[in-house]
């Protein structure tokens, strides 16, 4: 099997590790970023913290204690950490008592955007993509559950950058009309991303007529697709037929090398008449589809250039997988 989340650098990227909205100066969430455990809350200021999910005093879990009005309780003697992660309070050692330097968290850095919190366990290598949609007024935000994949982040962005599978794949929602041969591909910069662009025909039917907003019993959409090194892939769908567009954007952050959390964010300059829930309702239906076929495909994906057997179809998937292998190396891409 091929590791990959014991790599140094990705511990110097962002993951995304919850939904912003889902941390509260009144709950903890845990959560684990490549074989690491974070606790994750809301400090009485407001940020995020996030820190290895162990006491300092006796290693507790910290994700086993309660936050009240922002202050992290450890579940085992009642330590309290506030903003920064830093021990305001050790019950016993009675008021005013001296806090040991050591009994402040090591907070990793930590920001939101894109309606997420992202962690980096590192020195970061950089910032996150932009995605321009997220500044313009005519767009609205809807975000989706953050969910545990039982498969590596590694195939998840490989099947992202994939368009050959969906005849196959995506035959429940919009790939029975897909044409099976795949045009060449031609990749380029598309902003803070790498990609292509290309034009598929899409069966329209059931929660698609929400999503696209028509009712003929197929789509034209153009496309395009691009990755973002390590595992960021963003795909914008416009109809020309009413000038609808929709862009996705798919997160998957490695817990492990068979393990993944998934989410995705989506975009959409739309009048919202159509209910949030009900306008990505079609978009779930498309995951539920590649989650069933990544989890049934065991290991890690090789990032090698000789194991797998590629054609120009995967043109996309290769060229993430040359750029990936030279990132981790340190090497220019």
């Amino acid at each position: 099997m091929t590791s990959f989340v014991h790599e140094p650098r990705l511990r110097r990227a962002w993951h995304a590790v919850a939904r912003a909205d889902e941390v509260t100066d009144a709950s903890v969430v845990a959560v684990r970023v490549c074989e690491t455990d974070l606790v994750v809350w809301r400090a009485p200021d407001g940020e995020v913290v996030a820190a290895p999910d162990r006491c300092p005093h006796r290693e507790a879990p910290l994700s086993l204690g309660s936050v009240r009005d922002g202050v992290l309780e450890c579940a085992y003697h009642g330590w309290c950490f506030g903003a920064g992660g830093r021990c305001e309070h050790i019950p016993a050692s009675g008021e005013g008592s001296p806090v040991p330097p050591r009994a402040h968290l090591a907070a990793v850095r930590v920001q939101e955007r894109y309606g997420l919190v992202w962690a980096c366990l590192g020195d970061p290598l950089g910032d996150l993509p932009e995605v321009p949609e997220d500044r313009d007024p005519a767009f609205r935000r809807i975000l989706q559950p953050v969910e545990t994949w039982t498969c590596a982040a590694t195939r998840m962005v490989d099947n992202f950058c994939d368009v050959a599978h969906f005849p196959w794949v995506h035959t429940g929602t919009f790939g029975a009309a897909a044409e099976r041969r795949v045009a060449p591909v031609h990749l380029e910069p598309l902003g803070d991303w790498y990609g292509w662009r290309y034009e598929v025909v899409a069966d329209n039917a059931g929660a698609a007529v929400t999503a696209t907003g028509q009712v003929s019993a197929t789509v034209e959409r153009r496309m395009s697709t691009g990755f973002a090194l390590p595992f960021l892939v963003r795909s914008a769908i416009e109809y020309p037929a009413t000038g609808l567009h929709h862009v996705l954007l798919l997160v998957s952050t490695p817990v492990d090398d068979e393990r993944s959390l998934f989410t995705f964010v989506v975009w959409r300059n739309d009048d919202h008449t159509a209910p949030a829930d009900e306008a990505t309702a079609f978009d779930r239906a498309i995951g539920a589809e590649d989650k069933a076929m990544l989890e049934r495909v065991p290991g890690t994906l090789p990032l090698d250039a000789t194991t797998l057997v590629s054609t120009q179809a995967d043109r996309a998937s290769t060229e993430w997988r040359r750029r990936l292998r030279a990132w981790l190396a340190g090497d220019p891409a």
